[in-house]
């Protein structure tokens, strides 16, 4: 059954400001390093200069902030203006997993969604039983402080 079992999640946060504002911050890659815990830089790659379909960009991560840093392939995989702006993370050839953000507008609010998915395939699968709670928290954590974090900025 743990094999079947959804291979991410989300959290969701309401934000007093515009969905045109809020979707401004969310895809420009460029200022994820103010609001991530973990990826604290990131840059458009191969051309690349903004959000669209196919767009790529690399981000550096320093995983849980510990260990060495690396930098991680992305490529802008849906980016509907002011609905949702998804990325893969991987080469051309293979995704690892997907983030990304939904838009709800409410007025003058919005309520921001910010996902995760792995790949489904035998392992990840498997790498989701063994570590899947785990890195589930510590996602959804992330994923919390990043929308706390957008949230101060766009509510200042």
């Amino acid at each position: 059954m743990g094999l079947l079992k959804p291979l991410g999640s989300e959290v969701s946060l309401t934000i007093e400001a515009p969905v045109r504002e809020v979707w401004s911050l969310v895809s420009d890659v460029t200022r994820i390093g103010e609001f991530s815990p973990e990826t604290f830089e990131a840059k458009w790659t191969k051309g690349s200069t903004g959000p669209e379909v196919g767009a790529t960009f690399a981000g550096h991560v320093k995983r849980n902030g510990v260990g060495p840093t690396y930098w991680s392939p992305c490529r802008v995989t849906r980016c509907v203006e002011d609905e949702v702006f998804e990325f893969a993370v991987g080469t051309e050839k293979v995704t690892v997993n997907n983030w990304g953000y939904r838009l709800e507008a409410q007025g003058q609010r919005t309520v921001v969604t910010e996902y995760f998915r792995m790949e489904p395939s035998l392992p990840t699968r498997l790498y989701w039983l063994v570590l899947g709670r785990l890195r589930g928290r510590t996602n959804e954590k992330g994923m919390r402080t990043t929308l706390e974090r957008m949230k101060k900025v766009l509510e200042s």
